[in-house]
This record gives C-alpha cells, structure tokens and sequence, in this order.
C-alpha cells in the first residue's frame, strides 16, 4: 500500500508497543495450567486442554490439584522445592491425570513462578534416558574441548556446530549486536539448499526493544510451527491481578503475527533462539532455522540453555581478558604522558614532548590541545579556526563529561565545516573553570555494509507493519561516520582526564600560595616606593631650583658647554620628578580607599580637553565623541586619571598625522560598559600588546616620543580595583584603540 512518513512511524510506533510479554494464548505444542499456590486450585488453562486432555477448559478451573493429578502429594512437594530466586521453567518431572482422554499417560511438566502465580506447561513426555544418552554427552565433550586460547569467533564457530548437532535444526547462526543495536552474522552451518547469511548484517528494527528485554529474561525461545493457531488463555485475565497473564518466561508463549510473517518470508517454519548475554546485557543471539516444522523437547532445550550459559561467560571472560590488556596499554601510556608533564611542570609542554602517544592512546590520526593562550595541533586535523569554533561549542554544553561521537554531521550540525575534514571527534575537558580542552579526531571511514534484504519497512492491507519479503544480499554504503571510540577509548580518556585535572589542582594550589607570596611581597614593595618616592621629591625639586638659580644668577659668566650642561641638569631633575611624582601615584592607587560616586564621563572629557588645551593647541586635530557618553558608577578621581592618561597618549602619538583624529565613544556588552579611546596615530605591533600594561615598559624609543612607562600601568591598575579589565588593538601606522570595561553598579549597592 501507498505510503506516508506518518503513516509508516504511527505503524513503527504500535510494533514497538506491541504488548508481546503478555499475548493471551500459548502456542498448541504443549498446554498450560495456571494454580493459585496459597489454595493450590486451578485459576486459568490454555483452550487447547480440549485437544490435549479431552476436557473442556470451565471443567478445570476452580478444580484442587488432588482431583486433577495422580500422586498428587509427590507432586505437591517438588512444587514446595520450587527455587524462590529463578523464574525459568523448572522440570518436577513427570506427571499423570486422573480423567480424560490422556489419563494415566505421562506428560514432561514444567512450572515456574510469576505473576504471582504458578504457571505450568505440559508436553508428551520422552526417554530421559535415551536424553541422557544422546544428548549430555555431546555437552560434555564440547564443554572440556574448550580452549583458553580460541578467539570468540572460533568458539562461537563451534557453538553453532554443537547446536546443529544437539537440535538437528538445518541452519544455524550465531550474530552479535553492534552500538546501534544492528546484529551480525559472524558464525554459521547450514545444510545444503539453505541460504547462506554470515558476514551479513540484520537490522535493529528487526528486533524490537520489547522483544530484546525478553530475550534477556527468557534465555531459550521456541517456535515449532510459524503456522501455528494460538490457543487462547481461559479465562483471558490472570484472577489475582485482574490483567492479562504475563508470560514472560514461559515456554509456549504464543509470539507476535509480524515475527511469524518473518518467519514465513525467510522460508523458515520452525526456529529456536538462544541468548548469549554478557555483562547482563544481550550480547547476541544464536538463532536455529527449519524450513519445516520441528519439535525440541524440554531436554534439548535445557541442554541449549547450558550451552548458551557456557558461550556467554567464555565471551564474557575473554572480553575482560581483552579489556584488561588494552586498559594496560593505556595505563601505561598514561604514566608517559603524566611523568612528561612532571617533567616540563607543564600539560601542554608534557603532551608536546609525546605526540606520538597522545594519538596512539585512542587510535587517532590527529589531536589538538587548546589552553588559554595556545592552540598545538598534531597528525592530521581541521583548521585551527574549525577547532577554535569546536571548542566553542562544546563549552556552551555546559558539561565536562567526556564527548565522543563518531559522525560530526549528524551530532554537530552547527559546524557544517568540522565535517568536511574529519568524522570522529573525542574531547576532554583539563579544566573545570576554562575552556581547555584536549581533542582528538578521527578520519572518515567508509564502509560498505551488507544487509540481509534491504532494511525497510512496509505496510500492510491493514495498516500493519509488515516484515521485509527478501533476505538477499543489499549493499549499503556508509559515509560520514569514523570508526567509532569504544567504551575502553572512554573509559581511557576519564581516567586521563582525573590524572591531569590533579595535576592542574596541586599546580592551582601552588600558584595560589605562590600568589599571596607575591601579595605580600608587592605590600612591601608598595610602602617601599611610597616612601622612596616621597623622600626623593624634596631633592629633586632642589636640584631642579638651584640649577635655575644658577643659570639666573651666574649663567652670563659660564661658557657655551657649561650653560648647555646646567640646562641637562634642570631637564634631568624635572623628569626625576615627574617620574618620582608617577611613581608616588602609582603606589598610592593600591592603598587608597575608592570612593563611588555618579561620574558624567561627558564632563569629564570635556574638562580633560580644556586641561591639556596647551599640549595640543595650534594642532590640526579633530575630536569625535559619540554622546551621549554614560554616567559611570565609579571613583571620580582615579578614572580621571585613567581617562587622562588615556587621551595623552593618542595626543601624543597621534601628533605626528597631519589631520590627527581622536575618537571616544561607548558601548554595553553583557553586564559591562566599554568605553574605548581610538587615534590613527603611530601604533604599534600586537605581538608586543602583553607588555603595554607593565610598568616601564615602552614600545617607542624615547627619542621619538617622551614618558616614564607608568602612565598605562596606572591606567590598568584603576581599572581593575573598579573590578574591570583594560585591553588595546592596533596595527603599526594605523593607529590604536584603547578599551576598559567597567561592570554595571548600583550607587546604593555600592555605597
């Protein structure tokens, strides 16, 4: 039929509703009776007693097993022996009825425990010992004939063998699941005129996620006949819960329409499944076909159970074995990499000294490491602007979990570029406060998968979902995906990541002790230079007054050179003291108290201009002030002198521009204002942009423009007691842009 994406999902969605646990029928092999075990009556029986016992199915129930059982007190007590702590159908042995048409006969019955409950299921009986002689010892031999050396697929090869041999089933296959719940068949034995299916893969939809949790509570699934007519339970709900009885764990469990539709178009009649669990999760499946119908007795079936019980733990075993000789490796990779760190003092220095096994640690091709003022790249990765952005996104996730994914296009579609040179991504947070990160990449890898039948729904007349009609070979190629990180690549990159984040903790800790040293010690240092500063002020400002003194009184008696000489003594002692009166201010800013008040920084520009009106009057200069400028929440007196040391600077390196132009503007950015002041005067090389802010330091030559190299110091130091931050761009001969941000306050708050 004709379909629509809605259509097709509502149908997907009822399949994966489908209550398949509690069917209300059984399928007709064997039939079922269902006891209340405090008043040990009969409350519920499958339709089909008709069929099997000759009796009708109301004649039963409300019967006491005495009146329904030979030896009913043998009975009764293997059922008191029932274990409390497992609900599989357990084998009380053989039974007989008192009427009908079957009476005296025995019948193999199997009772378990559910639904509150006691649920028995009843078959012909057969020769235990004939069972015993066939059956166990084929067990037996492939229990001791295993190896500790065989690897999971020549064990399963040998499973599948084992199962053929014990069930006579005509194919038989082993498939395991993949991440995306896909199985694959990795091991099989088929008769002649079966078709072949190893190597190829079933989808997940063909197993839906009901059904798997069946499989992992019911170990051993049977269907003897596709065709079968389910007999109907009698009545339809269990009397002590009032809902349908739950058959979870019963042997006869009638199945869903759609699977023996499957069935039917693999030209499969009769099957058995066999969970293979590791880790308490479906590992996979050993999955028994017949194109006819086939009975397996109870006998078989325990035997297939044993051997499924026996597969699984040996998978399981050697997986650990695998996993902790690759968890070895990596250990050890991480005691490289942790001791290099040790050695340099430094994350990023350690992990330059190894790049080799920081990819090898994941299997990368290529890996990044981003600090806060780094970005080292090694093997084969995107663009630093792609991994820039890359981290980007992962720090507004907002979560320092571990993130892996094996299709950047899919899982990141925000970075449509990432994807164009490289699928698989693995990152790791180093820091719980920045956004530094270690990242590892991985290539595309395309890969060809090989389904059996296209994997793609249908609908039926109904509406139905309808199970795909061909299994034959359909070739898909995967694009866009990397080989994916497997748990152990995390687990690895957890284990890191603790190591590293301890290293940067213990160095945090250091610095933090390192830092109040140096707190103190710049305590010290700044009652030092007060008080050299201070006591330096009243003999400079002697030698700058006798030195004028001099040239006054006795100038017309000394010589050309002497005159010259007195004139550098009274230009040394007058920068001595504009130096000695920076310095008193600097040191000053750090132990002043700040007093917060509403400052109009209009205003105050303005009264800037007009005081160094001489330093710039008869210039060809243009003053550009977007206003309004804001009215700051700030220390009145400290951010004039930022705001003054400021605009001195692009007069002063601006002056040299023919048509000198100065800008002043503002604007709001989250919860700050910035102010910026712009010139197209000098400027300088942004390489050199870290040392503007440090004292004495200069990027000019001081023939060329004058200063002491305290001015911007101090600017940085007025904007960070106002808890701002202070930054510059520029470009040499374009000028520069000088910013500070000041964060929004309340007068009231801050009063």
């Amino acid at each position: 039929m004709t379909l629509s994406p809605e259509l097709l999902q509502s149908a997907i969605d009822n399949c994966a509703r489908e209550p398949i646990q509690i069917p209300g029928s059984i399928q007709p092999q064997g039939f079922l009776l269902v006891f209340d075990e405090t008043t040990m009556t009969i409350v519920q029986v499958s339709a089909n007693v008709l069929s099997w016992l000759g009796m009708e199915p109301q004649t039963l129930i409300g019967a006491e097993l005495p009146r329904v059982f030979d030896d009913c007190q043998r009975l009764l007590e293997r059922l008191a022996a029932l274990p409390d702590d497992d609900q599989n159908p357990f084998h009380v042995g053989d039974v007989r009825f008192l009427e009908g048409t079957r009476a005296g006969m025995p019948m193999a019955m199997m009772v378990h425990r559910h639904d509150q409950v006691l649920i028995a299921e009843f078959e012909p009986a057969s020769d235990m010992s004939s069972a015993y002689g066939n059956v166990y010892p084929l067990m037996r031999t492939f229990i001791s004939q295993m190896e500790e050396t065989e690897t999971i697929e020549a064990l399963s090869q040998r499973s599948v063998a084992e199962v053929k041999r014990i069930t006579g089933f005509a194919r038989v296959k082993a498939y395991r699941f993949d991440a995306d719940g896909s199985g694959q068949v990795y091991a099989e034995v088929a008769d002649e005129g079966y078709q072949r299916y190893e190597g190829l893969s079933f989808p997940a939809a063909d197993i839906p996620a009901q059904a798997r949790a069946l499989y992992l509570a019911n170990r051993v699934r049977v269907i003897e006949d596709a065709n079968y007519r389910p007999s109907p339970l009698v009545p339809a709900n269990n009397p002590l819960t009032g809902a349908p009885l739950d058959l979870s764990f019963a042997t006869l469990r009638s199945v869903s329409p759609v699977h023996l539709q499957y069935m039917r178009n693999m030209q499969t009649l009769a099957s058995m499944s066999i969970s293979i669990v590791v880790g308490g999760q479906l590992w996979g499946l050993i999955s028994c076909h017949h194109a006819t119908p086939r009975p397996v007795s109870f006998q078989t079936r325990t035997a297939c159970e044993l051997l499924g019980s026996v597969l699984s733990l040996q998978i399981e075993t050697k997986q650990a074995q695998i996993k902790s000789q690759r968890m070895l490796s990596l250990r050890r990779q991480i005691v490289q990499m942790l001791a290099s760190m040790a050695d340099l003092d430094s994350v990023t220095r350690g992990l330059q000294a190894m790049p080799e096994v920081l990819l090898d640690f994941v299997q990368a091709s290529g890996a990044a490491v981003i600090s806060e003022a780094t970005l080292d790249v090694y093997g084969q990765t995107p663009e630093r602007q792609h991994i820039y952005d890359l981290t980007q996104w992962l720090s507004a996730r907002g979560s320092h979990e571990v993130f892996a994914c094996d299709n950047v296009g899919r899982d990141i579609p925000e970075l449509p570029q990432l994807s164009q040179s490289v699928s698989g991504v693995l990152a790791m947070a180093i820091s719980e406060l920045h956004s530094n990160y270690i990242i590892w990449f991985r290539p595309e890898y395309v890969r060809v998968v090989n389904w059996a039948g296209k994997p793609e729904k249908t609908l039926s007349e109904s509406g139905s979902l309808s199970p795909r009609h061909s299994f034959a070979l359909w070739q898909q190629t995967m694009r866009g995906y990397s080989r994916p990180w497997d748990e152990l690549d995390i687990e690895g990159v957890v284990e890191l990541r603790a190591a590293v984040l301890g290293i940067v903790l213990r160095k945090a800790e250091e610095m933090a002790a390192l830092a109040e040293e140096l707190k103190k010690s710049n305590k010290e240092l700044e009652a030092f230079s007060y008080s050299v500063s201070h006591d330096l002020r009243a003999p400079l400002r002697h030698i700058a007054g006798y030195a004028e003194l001099l040239n006054d009184i006795e100038g017309g008696k000394l010589s050309e050179r002497g005159v010259r000489f007195l004139d550098n003594i009274s230009e040394s002692a007058r920068f001595a003291g504009t130096l000695v009166d920076n310095l008193l201010s600097f040191s000053q800013m750090g132990r002043s108290a700040m007093r917060y008040s509403e400052v109009d920084l209009n205003a105050m520009v303005e009264s800037i201009r007009r005081e160094m009106l001489p330093d710039y009057e008869g210039r060809d200069l243009q003053w550009r002030i977007s206003e309004p400028l804001p009215v700051l929440i700030a220390d009145a007196a400290f951010l004039h002198l930022a705001m003054r040391n400021l605009l001195s600077n692009a007069i002063k390196y601006s002056r040299n521009q023919s048509a000198a132009v100065i800008e002043i503007g503002s604007y709001e950015e989250d919860r700050n204002v910035v102010v910026y002041i712009r010139d197209n005067g000098v400027g300088f090389d942004m390489q050199y942009a870290g040392k503007l802010f440090g004292v004495f330091q200069r990027l000019h030559r001081m023939e060329e423009f004058e200063g002491t190299g305290i001015g911007l110091a101090s600017v940085r130091r007025i904007i960070e007691r106002h808890d701002g931050s202070v930054w510059a761009q520029s470009e040499l001969g374009q000028g520069a842009t000088f910013y500070f941000a000041l964060p929004k306050r309340s007068l009231t708050v801050t009063l």
